[in-house]
């Protein structure tokens, strides 16, 4: 027998399949459909890391299945290759984004097809490949054209060491992902896209697909809708009002102050520097302001900070008290208009706040000891005028319908989702295709222009001056307007990489469709995409963003479904073995290559599925990989070994009709990790048993196996005498009646009423079942110095002791 040898065996089968066209899907197939999808990678100049392979390999063992079940399998994939990454590495190395790209991609492509995953490789994508980003220039025309693309002045993240703008996913921690240098704020002219108009959409349609309920309460999150009431809080002597949203208006008796952000207009445009004592020290505290992100304003944890406007007070609508206004950082201006109103007794954060500056903590919600802390649940309302003794619930409708009738408020609904920042001022990435023309002003590239291409140019390096590198090159900036003939210049910021990102999936139907994103008959027998894996870091913006563009595109005609994806799942993180985030600078990385070298793709692709649950964070394990390989060297043995024309024993043949309902039951629910543990029983079983084992239980093993570790198993079919391949084989189907639970409750009675329970044999005889019932405690004081009558045995159910 020769021994297991994975790299002698492996690069063997993958060639086998990519040169006879295994794994292509056929459009229009008289097959069912299931479309399964990955998150294409981005080629980083790293390469493949052991996470992508989790995903990968969990994802490819579904898809290998449901072709074995008979279904018409789409499982492609791309690259996904604009953006920061590829720029940084650029400035980095002094490679081009282009030629690193390049190299990059070549370098994937090799490691995923080592790994031997049954991707589709004749429906390839690349997002920088222009003629794909043509349709993704396309659907930004069509956003405009909807009045759903627009310019505005705003405040962006502003690296003042690379001296461009960032989006909030490119700040890490309040630093320059690119650099590590501390971010500010800064206003630009930005392309912004309308998302908020979808927002009860996004949230609503939620009902319609089945993701993990973490994964729907991170889009709820992120949208963040709530419905309160908007309240004017006019200032002293001034038409001006400060308008603030609350949820909570049953509280408005007990405010005692307003904060507002650093950036709200009142701050800048109406407090004039003659009324404020104290202006040097709120310009100070603002420019402090502008230096932090964020995330590191609105910190939970971060204790509260805040300036008051000294000699500038607010009214309260529903008492007329006259209350101090702060400025605070942990306010931002995208939420609730940038103000909120301050309730020291009936909120956490209220409450610091009032005990740091001195405020008054006034109670006017029963049920709490506001000397010790903030009482935040609803309850009864006292010292609240005429509102006193109603309910929370009673009195926000009322108080908010009070000031209705002043005119000082009104219901209304307010979104944490802000309209999505579409500029960039970097170099790789998509042109936005717009024109500035000084006669027409914003005027967008005729569609028979498209693709807008991004110009090769050896200078790449950020500018310093808040416009993309591409704003140097006349001879592409300098245009003539489309609409008049005059002289116009192109817009010059990039696409986030979100963009070519947010549709990459419909383009797998149909990639080389050079008059539409897709033909509608194939996006229509394709989509929804059936199951779409990916990161927990993408359950917020890339799936918020994808859904959104879908959505539109359906309005507009160009899509069949509402929603883009029918299941949506997630996989965690894989750390080093030291517990740590795998870094170069820790020195702790796991190359995939290192293991498919050694110990083969079967034995990477078996250890990451069974190395811990699937949405979980775990640690790599040198011991893990090991043990896996040996796993793989007993099924070799297993069936290497002549085997002779024997019948398998029953025990076996249930044994084996188990694994295959438990492989059935737990794939679908993401458990890899409980379907390897499984197999590994199986083997043991059958080593032990190999006297029982015959040849029609190994062959079914392989069968069962092969969606985990194609490639031993496509070589151990080929051994038993099988000349087509082992993925042309059908998926068995389990025999209920032989896996009949071997282990039942017994259900003990004494006179009909149930006394005692029992985990006992199925095929336990009513003797043993009345001999193990009267020797119970429970059933030895009921029965104690009684005569029975009579014992009624229902066999794997209950056993009654009448006395």
């Amino acid at each position: 027998m020769n021994n297991y040898n994975p790299q002698k065996i492996e690069p063997k089968w993958q060639k086998y399949w990519e040169e006879n066209n295994f794994f292509r899907a056929e459009d229009f197939s008289k097959k069912p459909k299931k479309y399964i999808l990955i998150e294409f990678p981005y080629p980083s100049g790293e390469g493949l890391h052991v996470g992508h392979v989790r995903s990968y390999s969990a994802l490819d063992t579904v898809v290998r299945k449901r072709r074995m079940e008979g279904f018409n399998v789409l499982f492609p994939i791309g690259w996904d290759a604009f953006g920061l990454p590829t720029e940084n590495y650029a400035i980095k190395t002094g490679i081009h984004p282009q030629k690193a790209t390049e190299k990059n991609i070549a370098n994937y492509k090799r490691q995923l097809k080592s790994i031997g995953l049954s991707f589709d490789w004749s429906r390839e994508i690349n997002t920088t490949d222009s003629e794909y980003y043509k349709w993704t220039q396309w659907i930004f025309l069509k956003l405009f054209e909807k009045g759903l693309a627009y310019q505005a002045e705003i405040p962006v993240n502003w690296c003042p060491s690379c001296k461009i703008g960032l989006a909030n996913e490119e700040v890490v921690s309040g630093s320059c992902e690119r650099c590590g240098t501390p971010t500010e704020k800064k206003i630009l002219k930005q392309w912004m896209i309308k998302i908020t108009a979808y927002a009860d959409r996004l949230l609503e349609d939620l009902e319609k697909v089945d993701y993990l309920d973490k994964i729907k309460s991170q889009q709820r999150e992120w949208i963040g809708r709530s419905y309160g009431t908007e309240i004017d809080f006019k200032l002293e002597n001034s038409d001006e009002a400060v308008k603030v949203f609350t949820t909570r208006a049953d509280t408005l008796f007990g405010v005692t102050a307003l904060v507002l952000a650093p950036e709200h207009p009142l701050v800048a445009s109406l407090i004039p520097k003659s009324q404020i004592p104290n202006y040097e020290e709120i310009k100070d505290y603002i420019e402090q302001a502008k230096r932090k992100s964020d995330f590191e304003r609105t910190e939970l944890s971060k204790e509260k900070t805040g300036v008051e406007l000294k000699g500038i007070k607010a009214i309260n609508p529903v008492n007329s008290e006259k209350i101090p206004i702060w400025v605070g950082d942990y306010v931002v201006a995208t939420y609730g208009g940038g103000a909120v109103m301050v309730v020291p007794a009936h909120d956490y954060r209220d409450y610091d706040f009032a005990k740091k500056y001195g405020l008054e903590i006034r109670e006017v919600i029963s049920g709490g000891n506001i000397k010790k802390e903030a009482f935040v649940d609803y309850g009864t309302l006292v010292n609240s005028g005429q509102f006193s003794g109603l309910t929370s619930k009673e009195a926000i409708e009322k108080i908010t319908n009070w000031l209705k009738k002043k005119d000082l408020g009104k219901k209304t609904v307010q979104y944490k989702l802000r309209d999505w920042v579409f500029s960039r001022q970097h170099y790789w990435g998509e042109p936005i295709p717009m024109i500035h023309c000084l006669k027409c002003g914003v005027v967008p590239v005729p569609e028979k222009d498209l693709p807008v291409k991004l110009p090769y140019v050896e200078k790449y390096q950020p500018t310093g001056t808040g416009e993309s590198p591409l704003a140097v090159i006349s001879e592409w900036v300098n245009v003539k307007c489309p609409k008049c003939g005059g002289f116009a210049e192109r817009e010059t910021d990039t696409m986030p990489n979100w963009a070519g990102s947010n549709w990459y999936y419909m383009r797998y139907c149909d990639p080389e469709n050079n008059k539409a994103i897709a033909d509608f008959k194939k996006l229509k027998y394709w989509l929804p995409v059936n199951w779409y894996n990916g990161g927990m870091e993408h359950t917020t913006l890339h799936l918020l963003y994808s859904r959104f563009i879908y959505k539109f595109l359906f309005d507009i005609g160009v899509v069949p479904t509402p929603e883009p994806y029918q299941r949506r799942t997630s996989h965690g993180v894989v750390l080093a073995e030291d517990g740590r985030k795998m870094s170069k600078s820790f020195n702790n990385i796991i190359n995939p290559d290192d293991i498919v070298k050694k110990y083969g793709a079967d034995t990477l692709r078996i250890y990451e599925m069974f190395m811990g649950p699937f949405d979980q964070t775990i640690a790599w394990s040198t011991q893990g990989v090991k043990g896996v390989y040996r796993f793989l060297e007993k099924v070799w043995r297993l069936a290497s070994e002549p085997i002779e024309n024997k019948k398998s024993s029953s025990e076996i043949l249930r044994a084996l009709h188990k694994l295959n309902k438990k492989i059935d039951e737990d794939l679908e629910i993401t458990k890899f990790n409980t379907t390897i543990a499984a197999l590994m029983e199986f083997v043991n079983l059958a080593q032990e048993k190999e006297e029982e084992t015959g040849k029609d239980v190994i062959e079914k093993l392989l069968i069962l196996l092969f969606p985990f570790a194609s490639h031993i198993t496509e070589e151990l079919w080929n051994k038993l005498g099988h000349k087509e391949s082992i993925s042309l084989q059908s998926w068995p189907k389990y025999d209920s009646k032989l896996i009949k639970e071997e282990i039942i409750t017994l259900v003990i009675q004494v006179n009909g009423k149930v006394r005692d329970k029992i985990e006992v044999s199925a095929d336990l005889s009513e003797e043993e079942a009345k001999a193990l019932a009267i020797s119970r405690e429970k059933i030895k004081n009921r029965i104690l110095g009684k005569e029975v009558k009579k014992v009624i045995f229902v066999p794997g159910k209950l056993i009654n002791i009448v006395i």
